[in-house]
């Protein structure tokens, strides 16, 4: 089992990075696209990410949350527990959507007028927010429903 004591025995924590105390050098273990940056203790794998938080806390929470979103910056600072559900309000929108907002989709099921359609996940549950014939003020509603409902996990991009 990895502990706070082991891993400090083992690393310098700098800037994001577990350093290796026996060589100065990362201890980053390259990983594909798309991967959680890894770090290679007593032969096995383990979540960069998730060791930087055991090393300054303590403890390693079920869920991890990069706050910025960007898997790479493991800074203590843009970690924090989450849960699997605040989790996945913080992530990104989607490419594959048909609308530039997050949380806006298009509802063409309403004859010859575009209708521009506002929901979001609260509580594990979808909830409608509003139609609206102009994507720019959907937009804007999604982003202020995200701030109401989803407080420091909203994600705008």
């Amino acid at each position: 089992m990895i502990t706070q004591q082991l891993l400090k025995s083992l690393f310098d924590y700098q800037d994001g990075q577990l350093i290796r105390k026996k060589n100065g050098k990362s201890a980053v273990i390259p990983m594909g696209v798309k991967r959680y940056e890894r770090v290679s203790i007593n032969g096995k794998a383990y979540n960069l990410h998730r060791m930087i938080y055991l090393w300054h806390y303590g403890s390693l929470p079920k869920v991890l949350d990069h706050i910025d979103g960007n898997r790479e910056n493991n800074r203590i600072e843009n970690l924090r527990e989450a849960t699997q559900q605040q989790n996945c309000l913080n992530s990104k929108h989607r490419s594959t959507s048909t609308s530039p907002y997050k949380n806006v989709y298009l509802q063409n099921d309403t004859g010859f007028k575009r209708n521009w359609v506002v929901s979001l996940m609260v509580s594990g549950k979808r909830k409608y927010i509003g139609s609206f014939e102009d994507i720019e003020l959907a937009g804007l509603v999604a982003q202020e429903a995200r701030d109401k409902y989803h407080g420091q996990y909203a994600r705008h991009f």
